[in-house]
């Protein structure tokens, strides 16, 4: 299956090449995707203005022009299905990816969504059906929604406890830290061996 990595910033503190061991973040999230069984290629969506940076950093960059990252998704996703990924996730698991991937495979529903005890949805976790995806974003957009959480409305998707799988996995939490800020480089670093 393919991961294709979000780096596709929106807001002006958005920087997925904030160096953690002398390593962009993103390439980190590239190289755990490359440590699960179920990955065989990673896509990563950027800026076509920043081609040039993240070619230095990820094998396959794929250059968009859009208004925000629901936009830059529907134009550059794969037609076949993928896990998808924001990139400034370095923690991501391999274990929860083989997992959501696995749960994918056997039961072919439109998204396999990690949620929250509180309903919270990880969409930036999820292994996702394209052209179900395609559908959720353009009626997302048609209904003035901007963020990429509001495709949980649109979406036949099976929900995974993140509960459950920190229980089965207590590492998995990792997965869900996201680096926003060189505050977050000191926890990915002391982290960053982690399996």
């Amino acid at each position: 299956m393919k991961a294709v990595i979000l780096a596709f910033p929106e807001k002006p503190w958005e920087n997925y090449t904030i160096p953690i061991k002398d390593e962009p973040v993103v390439k980190l999230t590239e190289m755990r995707f490359r440590m699960s069984k179920r990955i065989d290629e990673v896509l990563t969506i950027v800026r076509k203005d920043k081609l040039r940076i993240y070619s230095l950093h990820v094998s396959n960059p794929v250059p968009v022009i859009a208004r925000n990252k629901m936009e830059a998704l529907l134009k550059a996703m794969p037609d076949e299905p993928f896990f998808l990924a924001e990139g400034n996730m370095p923690l991501i698991q391999p274990f929860l990816v083989n997992y959501l991937v696995g749960i994918y495979l056997e039961d072919e529903p439109e998204a396999v969504i990690p949620v929250w005890k509180d309903g919270t949805a990880e969409v930036t976790h999820a292994v996702y059906e394209p052209d179900a995806l395609s559908a959720a974003i353009e009626a997302a957009l048609s209904e003035g929604h901007k963020t990429l959480s509001s495709i949980t409305e649109f979406l036949d998707f099976e929900p995974v406890s993140v509960e459950e799988l920190i229980k089965k996995n207590p590492k998995v939490s990792l997965s869900f830290f996201r680096v926003k800020s060189s505050l977050d480089k000191a926890f990915a670093e002391e982290n960053l061996g982690e399996r």
